[in-house]
């Protein structure tokens, strides 16, 4: 497999990845939109930190990828 196949294997893997996160991410906050007024205060701060962990796994993934991409330009 050559150098440019495996990177657009990478990149590919990386989208996989990247769209499950960020799924996660768009449930979680309609989530907590939804119940912010009922849920219990503890799953409140919990989804809290869901969102901010899983928003910064969502901008490491799309940068890692984009550096990825940037290599195959080098090729």
């Amino acid at each position: 497999m050559s150098k440019a196949d495996r990177i657009k294997e990478e990149v590919g893997w990386f989208k996989l990845v990247f769209a499950g996160f960020l799924a996660t991410d768009v449930s979680l906050v309609a989530w907590l939109a939804q119940n912010y007024k009922t849920a219990d205060t503890v799953l409140l701060v919990l989804a809290s930190i869901g969102i901010v962990l899983v928003t910064l796994i969502v901008i490491v993934v799309n940068r890692v990828a984009f550096r990825r991409m940037a290599k195959l330009e080098d090729l």
